[in-house]
């Protein structure tokens, strides 16, 4: 028999202090990109009431570049908050007035030393286990529950920049419930939105519209369970929002940028971090690699695991498990991964294009499973290949 379970994952708006602060940290990543390619960037920011910190440790070969980004760095902060909807204290931050801190610092000699090698090779920015999934319950090749949380405030993030809900705020949150019935989608079993709103509205009819105007389009009811249920602001009215109501940190959302928990998570977060941090361009190749045996037809479902040492460019391990769903065996998709990807930071680099200056894009609604953008690491272009390297 089937086991049934309900399985649950979360998204955060791009207003959520969190989401500021991953936000900032790859629009400053993104700056030095677009000056330099191979800058080196460790970017954090903490987001606090009326307070934005910026701190890391960076490399250019050109001095100058340094120094012009650290300059520049209050702007680049005080654009992100604007851009997501922040306009005053009233809306959770002003833009204009808070106080901006910025604390840059140079990369170690030593690190740089042990990740450049005398031919110009990369080793690993540090040691680390990254991991990739896939599965064939949406057409992203993304688990449904974190598919759908992405979409319900990627929603609500649209209709009150359109003014279409203009008494909407920035800061936000979903989660969804699905029932499975063994590896299988059976239905949606609860939505809970929780969203910043303007004063003294009536929680009543913000549940009816946001029920009528974000949940409703995106969920149809053949997908619902009997017992279908959706809560709006279940604490209360949420008018205290943004940083204003909590503070935020590069980094701590990671579930939320990956597969809403639905597969393990190396521990490293991604923003802030230029793509010679295997943190992140090994979890991009990881996800590559699944998302193409998936979409290839030779697993419903898959996980990749990729692990480093500091300084040393070939991993030291690489893991494929199928979950019981290929049509062969681990062992023989696990030997066509090895022919057909390079996995040297370096080739990860150059074939997923991450000297490009795309970082800020990723951080908010997730790096994985986005038709909205153009990440080379979501593209379908392998499976060939890998079904050859099986023969």
């Amino acid at each position: 028999m089937l086991r049934s379970y309900l399985f649950t994952s979360e998204s955060v708006s791009e207003g959520h202090p969190d989401k500021l602060a991953d936000q900032i940290s790859d629009a400053i990543l993104d700056a030095f990109l677009e000056r330099e390619a191979t800058a080196k960037v460790a970017c954090e920011t903490l987001v606090g009431d009326n307070l934005i910190v910026i701190a890391g440790e960076f490399r250019t070969a050109d001095p100058a570049i340094f120094i012009d980004i650290r300059d520049r760095a209050e702007g680049i902060a005080r654009q992100v908050l604007r851009d997501a909807g922040y306009r005053d204290a009233e809306t959770g931050i002003d833009p204009n007035t808070c106080e901006v801190q910025v604390r840059f610092n140079h990369q170690s000699i030593q690190i740089n030393q042990g990740i450049v090698h005398a031919n110009g090779q990369l080793g690993a920015g540090d040691q680390g286990l990254m991991f990739g999934y896939a599965c064939d319950e949406t057409p992203d090749c993304m688990p449904y529950p974190i598919w759908l949380a992405h979409r319900l405030v990627q929603r609500q993030a649209s209709l009150r920049k359109s003014g279409a809900m203009d008494w909407l705020r920035p800061d936000a949150k979903s989660q969804v419930t699905v029932r499975y019935e063994g590896q299988r989608v059976a239905g949606v079993h609860n939505v809970v939105i929780s969203t910043q709103i303007a004063r003294d509205l009536d929680p009543a009819w913000v549940a009816r519209e946001v029920r009528r105007e974000i949940v409703d389009p995106l969920l149809p009811l053949d997908l619902r369970t009997d017992d279908f249920h959706v809560l709006v602001n279940p604490a209360g009215p949420f008018e205290i929002g943004g940083p204003n109501g909590d503070t935020g940190l590069t980094g701590r959302k990671i579930i939320v940028d990956t597969y809403g928990g639905a597969c393990p998570h190396g521990g490293g977060a991604f923003s802030g971090k230029d793509p010679s941090k295997v943190d992140r361009s090994a979890a991009y190749m990881a996800r590559y690699i699944a998302k193409n045996l998936v979409a290839a037809g030779l697993a419903r479902r898959c996980l990749i695991q990729i692990a480093y040492a500091i300084g040393v460019a070939a991993p030291v391990s690489i893991m494929v498990d199928s979950q019981g769903t290929g049509i062969v065996d681990d062992a023989r998709l696990e030997a066509a991964v090895r022919k057909v990807f390079r996995l040297t930071p370096s080739a990860i680099i150059e074939s997923l294009e991450l000297a490009r200056p795309v970082y800020r894009q990723t951080a908010a609604y997730g790096h994985f499973g986005r038709d909205d953008v153009d990440f080379r690491w979501e593209r379908c272009d392998r499976g060939e290949a890998l079904k050859s390297a099986l023969v």
